[in-house]
C-alpha cells in the first residue's frame, strides 16, 4: 500500500517507509516518525562540508566510507532481523563511517555504522542530545559526536568496554585538534571546521 501522507501517531517499519510518496525527509526511530529539520542552513551545511574534506582524504584509499546525508542507515533491533519489515529504526545522520562493505547496498546500510557526527540545529538537538543517543548507543556505533554550531564545540563519546557511551570530560572547542579514538591518526583543526567564508 502506498502512503502519501503517513500518519504521524502510526507505528512503522523500514518497508513501510519505502512505500511513501512523500516530499518531506523523514526518519523512523522505534517505528515512530520523525519530520527531519527543512533544508539545513548554510551553517550547517558549511560544516559538514568542512569535516567531510578532511574525512574523505584520510579513508580515501582505505576499506572505511565517509558518507553525508542524506543517506539510509537502517538499524536492526538484532542480528538476526534484517528484513525491512522488522526493521523499525531508520536514521539519516549527518555524516557517518562505515568499516564493514557488507553493511553497504544500494539503499545505503544496515546495520551499526562506525562512527557518527550530528550537527545540531534548533529542529534537531532534543532527538539528537537524548534519542539518537541512546539510539546509537543500543546499536553499539563506537564513536559519536554532537557538533554545535553555534557554540563552537563538539561532544565526543565512544563506547566502552560494557557497551555504555563514556564521554570526554568537557566539550572541545574552536581552538581545538581533535581525533576521533577509533582513527588516532586523523586529526581534525576545528578552526577549520567552524571557519566561515570570507567575502
Amino acid at each position: 500500500m502506498e502512503v502519501k501522507e503517513p500518519d504521524l501517531s502510526g507505528t512503522y517499519t523500514y518497508a513501510d517507509y519505502m512505500t511513501w510518496e512523500w516530499d518531506q525527509l523523514a526518519e523512523i526511530i522505534h517505528g515512530k516518525i520523525f519530520k527531519m529539520s527543512p533544508a539545513p542552513s548554510v551553517t550547517h551545511q558549511r560544516i559538514a562540508g568542512n569535516l567531510h574534506g578532511p574525512m574523505w582524504n584520510y579513508f580515501k584509499g582505505k576499506k572505511c566510507q565517509v558518507f553525508l546525508a542524506p543517506f539510509d542507515v537502517r538499524l536492526p533491533s538484532s542480528p538476526k532481523k534484517k528484513a525491512d519489515s522488522d526493521i523499525v529504526t531508520v536514521v539519516q545522520p549527518d555524516v557517518c563511517v562505515i568499516c564493514d562493505p557488507s553493511k553497504l547496498d544500494d539503499r545505503g546500510c544496515v546495520g551499526a555504522p562506525d562512527w557518527i557526527i550530528e550537527i545540531l540545529s534548533k529542529y534537531t538537538s532534543a532527538k539528537d542530545i537524548n534519542l539518537k543517543f541512546e539510539v546509537y548507543e543500543d546499536a553499539a556505533v563506537k564513536e559519536y559526536w554532537l557538533v554545535h554550531p553555534e557554540a563552537h564545540t563538539v561532544l565526543v563519546y565512544t563506547l566502552d568496554e560494557n557497551g555504555k557511551y563514556k564521554g570526554h570530560l568537557k566539550p572541545f572547542v574552536k581552538t581545538d585538534t581533535i581525533s576521533p579514538a577509533i582513527f588516532p591518526d586523523l586529526h581534525i583543526n576545528l578552526g577549520e571546521v567552524f571557519s566561515e567564508w570570507e567575502s
